[in-house]
């Protein structure tokens, strides 16, 4: 298996979590990518401060102030990322950042209801748009036809509970919010991959496991999947994508996972 090599990776709630995790294993690959960029809503916040230790031990992660569900922010940091990038263009978009909202379904609100949405479904969509032109970029200056990782990627990081074949955890929690959101986010994937093949960007959409994150254990128990073990499937699944794969939602060992 072809190891994922890319010279230029950006990752949204990079602080903690999964995307912290992401970060840290971008930067133990054996050819670790020229630019991390770690997008965080508080980049001086409590909640970075393991990001901003990290940043100051490699200065080739560059930390963005990035709030998905703010359009001038998403334009601003679109703005740092091309100027830190200069000539060349962005690998791979990881959307990572996400927010749940522990409701049963009776108690759903129109607020809880739009503000999820607004981070998992149309943040996304909005990041996609806005880094567009640098993930053109970069399949234009990369060797080689097809589609791959290490050329162009848009990743969003899904959840097996917006499956609508799947009623994964129900008992637990409904979260039907988040639940419409994922599935929202999943059909969005569809769409980019259908309308940026033409580009030669890839663009899949990945479930990491029920991951032990903040996340992962808000309702109280503890999820079977360490997020090293998540993010070292992600990558391993990242790595082996081609053509025929995108579009797909595929989970952090690979299985196809029914929409």
């Amino acid at each position: 298996m072809a190891e994922l090599s890319v010279r230029s990776v950006l990752v949204t709630g990079a602080n903690r979590g999964l995307g912290l995790g992401l970060v840290q294993h971008f930067l133990r690959m054996p050819k670790p990518p020229q630019w991390i960029f770690a997008g965080c809503r508080d980049p001086k916040g409590q909640r970075a401060q393991e990001l901003q230790n990290l940043a100051s031990k490699h200065p080739n992660i560059i930390i963005i102030p990035l709030e998905v569900a703010n359009p001038a922010s998403i334009k601003a940091a679109a703005a740092q990322v091309g100027e830190h990038l200069g000539g060349s263009g962005l690998n791979i978009l990881i959307n990572n950042a996400g927010i749940v909202k522990l409701n049963a379904l009776d108690a759903e609100t129109l607020e809880d209801m739009s503000e999820v949405y607004t981070t998992n479904t149309i943040g996304p969509l909005l990041m996609g748009q806005a880094f567009l032109p640098l993930l053109k970029k970069a399949a234009q200056g990369s060797p080689g036809s097809g589609l791959s990782c290490s050329r162009a990627a848009m990743v969003n990081i899904s959840s097996i509970v917006g499956s609508i074949s799947s009623s994964f955890g129900w008992e637990k929690m409904h979260v039907t919010s988040y639940r419409c959101s994922k599935a929202a986010l999943n059909m969005l994937s569809k769409c980019q991959s259908l309308a940026y093949k033409e580009h030669g960007i890839l663009c899949v959409a990945l479930h990491p496991g029920w991951v032990q994150t903040d996340m992962g254990s808000a309702g109280g128990e503890t999820p079977p999947t360490t997020v090293d073990d998540s993010v070292q499937g992600m990558l391993k699944v990242l790595s082996s994508l081609s053509e025929k794969e995108t579009g797909a939602f595929l989970d952090w060992e690979g299985n196809v996972i029914p929409w």
